[in-house]
């Protein structure tokens, strides 16, 4: 069993461990120690990091840990995480590691991992540095030490290779776009990159002062997108999170677009032009629409746990190409490796201009059924799984629903929460029985 990672790297609060700069130094250490001796890429680990004010800390910690294990450090600066994954693999090293925490506050930090693949450590590696971690740091002689350098042009390469990822057939120039940088890693490429393809670019959530990051802003807020689309007369709007892996948007009349719909405008896409065959990954959490509107389609639909890892693993299983979640983490495995914002939003950039019609009639080929997430703080561990009243309780508003709703009790795998979730065609009686299990969730969390 993992001790220190999570199923997407470590996260947690500044200063409560792991969260600390003497773990992040000693964590350095372990992945020098066991990346080092690995016989894949060169020599060297690429560390980006969001615009979070503790990436510093972290960044200087992990540069002494790896160097002080013999390998050189490539420091990238604030990068989206797909861009991490990217150059990783475009620059042969031996890892790529994140420091972000994704969607959360500036008061969290974290740790994302790549191999030299650009795919995220298995877990039989992620083990091994669990295991280094607890062994006693022994730094190689001085000659030895790995030497640490800053990365110039990295942003222009990920720009070109998002560039690259479009069809040559298809041009956005002349699009009205907001872009919401959520004050993240993105919040100099993105409005960079849809300004060198021809876009007329409105940038908001592009001035990080190290605590503002996805504070009012970004994907998981999307008010002042709504809002700046609708004053700008914007054909849509794009939202990134804080370290830009996940996308939501906003159509022309100011309507959120969420990664469901996202996922089904891409799949039609691309089916379309005949790059989509098979089956389409979703996740418990997405919506028992997509999967009909995906199913309609004459493609096939699967649903993995909840979290991108698990997404890819069920697109590599099948080896099929597309697989998202209604937060917005959205994988074309055949252009990149993981989640990617940037690339996702020009997916969806080349159906609206394909077709001639706007992000709102696209997403209108979907029909979401009605759908209530309550998450429910806990402060102690529990397995939700194994409460007979809990279990009475899902079974009871299974029944009630039929087939046309689904029940999801699930605890975050970020944050001390119970999610629950009720989806069905009847919006009334969705709501009376999301509370009603949110209820029994708090009294047997007590």
């Amino acid at each position: 069993m993992r001790k220190y990672f999570g199923t997407d790297g470590i996260r947690g609060r500044v200063g409560d461990f792991p969260i600390t700069p003497d773990f992040f130094q000693k964590l350095g250490w372990a992945i020098g120690r066991v990346l080092g001796s690995k016989d894949c890429g060169e020599n060297k680990v690429l560390v980006g990091k969001d615009t979070r004010i503790s990436g510093y800390m972290f960044e200087s910690a992990l540069e002494a840990g790896i160097s002080s294990a013999g390998v050189n450090v490539h420091l990238l600066g604030p990068l989206p995480t797909p861009a991490i994954a990217f150059l990783t693999r475009f620059s042969n090293a031996r890892a790529g590691v994140v420091i972000s925490a994704s969607h959360n506050s500036f008061q969290d930090n974290g740790l994302k991992f790549f191999g030299y693949d650009g795919n995220k450590l298995s877990d039989d590696v992620e083990l091994e540095i669990e295991e280094e971690i607890e062994k006693q740091q022994v730094v190689v002689e001085p000659r030895l030490l790995g030497k640490a350098s800053r990365v110039k042009h990295a942003q222009e390469a990920y720009i070109d290779f998002c560039k690259k990822s479009m069809s040559n057939e298809i041009s956005v120039s002349g699009m009205k776009i907001v872009v919401d940088c959520a004050n993240g890693a993105a919040y100099q490429v993105a409005p960079k990159l849809l300004s060198e393809l021809g876009c007329q670019v409105f940038p908001i959530g592009v001035s990080p002062d190290g605590v503002n990051i996805n504070d009012g802003v970004g994907a998981t807020s999307p008010e002042l997108l709504q809002r700046e689309v609708l004053a700008r007369k914007a054909d849509l709007g794009i939202a990134l999170d804080g370290d830009a892996d996940r996308l939501i948007m906003v159509d022309e009349t100011g309507a959120v677009v969420d990664g469901d719909e996202l996922l089904f405008i891409i799949a039609r896409y691309r089916q379309h032009i005949g790059g989509l065959q098979g089956t389409v990954i979703g996740t418990e959490m997405s919506n028992l629409g997509l999967e009909r509107a995906i199913t309609s389609l004459g493609l096939g639909f699967e649903r993995s746990k909840v979290g991108d890892r698990y997404v890819l693993e069920k697109l590599r299983e099948g080896g099929w190409s597309l697989g998202g979640e209604q937060s917005g983490h959205i994988i074309c495995k055949d252009l990149t490796t993981t989640g990617d914002g940037l690339i996702s939003a020009l997916q969806v950039l080349e159906a609206v201009i394909s077709s001639g019609d706007s992000l709102s009639v696209l997403k209108a080929g979907m029909t979401k059924l009605p759908q209530r997430l309550l998450n429910i703080p806990i402060n102690r561990s529990i397995d939700v799984g194994r409460s007979p009243k809990l279990k009475a309780e899902i079974e009871r508003i299974t029944l009630r629903l039929g087939q046309n709703g689904r029940v999801l009790l699930r605890k975050s795998g970020t944050e001390p929460l119970i999610r629950v979730m009720i989806e069905g065609e009847d919006l009334s009686l969705v709501e009376t029985l999301c509370l009603e299990l949110a209820e029994e969730v708090r009294l047997v969390t007590v």
